[in-house]
């Protein structure tokens, strides 16, 4: 079977849905996390308190995913056009219900989105999705913690999620680097050496009768490294310019 590459729009397929979230605050930090990640679709169903200033603040430049938010009345209302809906939970349930960890999760999405949207379905901060809400969801998608101390926060677990959705999708980016320089070429490390032996020759740091001993060191050092002609560059300089202050003396 060839390997699935999902559509270039695929963050703009998949939706975060709050239930019936208690804090507005934690809209607007979970709407920053989902605009760090390049996700827009924020649905929240009977938040408590929306619009709200501290939802505003805490979105830290994300005004418009909270602008553009759509309150809905019912989980219905959210996830019903839904090709897949995945809940994120922290608590197991006595009826187990089918599990991702959040790279499973993040897959399947990424599939799932050929076919249509897909919802991330969040409950309240306190108590999380009822069994209700999860029994809704295709899969419960659980984020592996220190058991000791298990306790996430409702933004920080967007957080989480969006990234790996992000690591899924063909819309992430790495930031330009500029290329190496090219390896250097066996001729070229072979004049380098000859060229550092004259230079520690000058400085007494080996002796020219017995170098061998210390140099095969050196090169063991230098081909284990690797050096860019670059690198190779600025190494012959240090050279010269040793050779010519001893010179001087």
């Amino acid at each position: 079977m060839p390997a699935f590459t999902p559509q270039p729009a695929m963050l703009a397929s998949i939706r975060i849905v709050l239930s019936h979230t208690s804090h507005a605050g934690n809209i607007g930090a979970a709407a920053r996390a989902m605009k760090v990640m390049g996700l827009s679709e924020l649905y929240l169903v009977n938040p408590r308190q929306f619009p709200h200033e501290e939802a505003t603040a805490m979105a830290s430049g994300a005004d418009d995913l909270l602008a553009g938010a759509r309150v809905v009345d019912s989980i219905e209302s959210a996830i019903g056009d839904c090709a897949l809906v995945v809940g994120a939970s922290a608590r197991t349930r006595s009826l187990a219900w089918p599990m991702l960890d959040p790279r499973e999760f993040a897959a399947k999405a990424a599939e799932a989105t050929r076919e249509g949207p897909v919802a991330l379905l969040f409950g309240t901060e306190r108590t999380g999705l009822t069994n209700e809400e999860l029994q809704r969801c295709h899969y419960h998608v659980y984020i592996p913690s220190n058991p000791d101390y298990s306790s996430l926060n409702l933004a920080q677990a967007v957080q989480i999620l969006c990234y790996e959705l992000r690591m899924a999708s063909p819309e992430r980016a790495m930031p330009a680097v500029e290329p190496e320089s090219p390896k250097v070429g066996s001729a070229d490390l072979e004049r380098y050496f000859e060229h550092l032996e004259r230079m520690l020759n000058s400085v007494d740091f080996i002796k020219a009768e017995n170098p061998k001993p210390l140099m095969a060191k050196i090169r063991r050092l230098y081909y284990r490294a690797q050096p860019s002609q670059e690198e190779m560059n600025i190494l012959r300089g240090m050279c010269k310019a040793v050779l010519d202050t001893v010179a001087q003396k």
